[in-house]
């Protein structure tokens, strides 16, 4: 992942960061308690969405203006005890939990 960042919740360590040459916005928050990894969390937008969250279609821009956002979903489902590998996959028609096995394009933090 490029421009990784860690940081810790409730006894777990996230590293999250954009996955670097995807076809689409990326960005993984890998979860491991431990020094073992539990489970991937991903928000992914297609290039075709991308205005909704940035004019200039930055992905530096649409990072700063959504990661809390984003952390906060991440914390949730530690919470919950929710270590499933999850998208949070962001339409046109709004947000979408998605299971990452059940995406055509599989999806894997390098």
């Amino acid at each position: 992942m490029a421009k990784s960042e860690t940081w810790s919740y409730e006894n777990h360590d996230i590293k999250e960061g954009l996955k670097p040459a995807a076809r689409h916005f990326q960005y993984f928050f890998v979860v491991s308690e431990r020094g073992e990894k539990i489970c991937n969390y991903c928000v992914w937008i297609d290039d075709g969405n991308l205005d909704q969250f940035s004019s200039s279609r930055s992905f530096d821009d649409i990072i700063s203006s959504r990661r809390e956002e984003w952390g906060r979903w991440v914390r949730q489902k530690i919470d919950r005890n929710d270590f499933r590998n999850l998208v949070w996959k962001l339409e046109k028609t709004g947000l979408k939990e998605v299971e990452l096995e059940e995406l055509a394009d599989k999806m894997e933090p390098e």
